[in-house]
């Protein structure tokens, strides 16, 4: 018999591509970790420490459908690689932040920008423009056994089977290895975390009716229709 005074929340997971789930314990994202869309973004694109946000686990998705949120009229699209640890500590050193990984995925970092916007100009915190139900859009998780650990490779986002990101994995500012190292210097990291590593240049704005099409080479697509 459980001693929990409420009934316990299910273990939020996300698929695999080998038909198992992924348990996800906690969502990092990086921004701005492409030097083009930390410019569009109004920033300076030097090489800085990195900053990181969370989302909450069961705001990733794999659905395929994502709802335009409520309280907002300015909602962009973000593609991004997720990465997926299947251990991790703290400290790790940067040569082993590797041997952590599980695997890779594409995923999606909606935004209700002009939220964000207004937290942004009152030094508030973003997560009412980042951490709403189902802003997190991604495809199954690929283990690196099949695709090994991808550093350069196309990343591109079409809307209406119009290009409006693309990239390649080799501009991240930060990479994946230095990414797992420094949150490690602040968090334990564990078993179950997934890291969202940024996006390139090209965010804009999507309505109902709307499909985005994600694609990063060597890793896979994600077709997501707004609702």
């Amino acid at each position: 018999m459980s001693d929990h005074v409420i009934p316990a929340p299910q273990v939020h997971t996300i698929p695999t591509q080998g038909g198992g789930t992924f348990p996800v314990r906690r969502v990092y994202c990086i921004g701005r970790n492409f030097a083009a869309h930390a410019v569009e973004m109004g920033h300076d694109p030097d090489r800085e420490p990195p900053f990181f946000f969370q989302k909450n686990p069961n705001n990733l998705d794999a659905s395929g459908e994502f709802p335009y949120p409520p309280h907002t009229s300015d909602v962009h699209h973000e593609v991004e690689l997720l990465v997926g640890l299947k251990s991790g500590g703290t400290d790790i050193p940067l040569d082993k932040a590797l041997d952590h990984v599980w695997g890779y995925g594409v995923s999606l970092d909606m935004t209700r920008r002009d939220l964000q916007g207004e937290m942004k100009k009152m030094g508030r915190p973003w997560e009412i423009g980042k951490a709403f139900e189902r802003s997190g859009p991604v495809g199954p998780l690929l283990p690196v056994s099949e695709v090994g650990h991808p550093d350069q490779g196309r990343i591109a986002l079409n809307v209406n089977g119009e290009l409006r990101q693309e990239g390649d994995l080799n501009q991240m500012i930060w990479k994946v290895p230095e990414m797992i190292s420094y949150l490690s210097e602040y968090f334990e990291l564990a078993a179950g975390d997934v890291i969202m590593a940024g996006t390139p240049s090209g965010v804009n704005a999507v309505v109902k009716g709307d499909v985005m099409e994600a694609t990063i080479e060597g890793v896979g697509s994600l077709t997501v229709k707004v609702v």
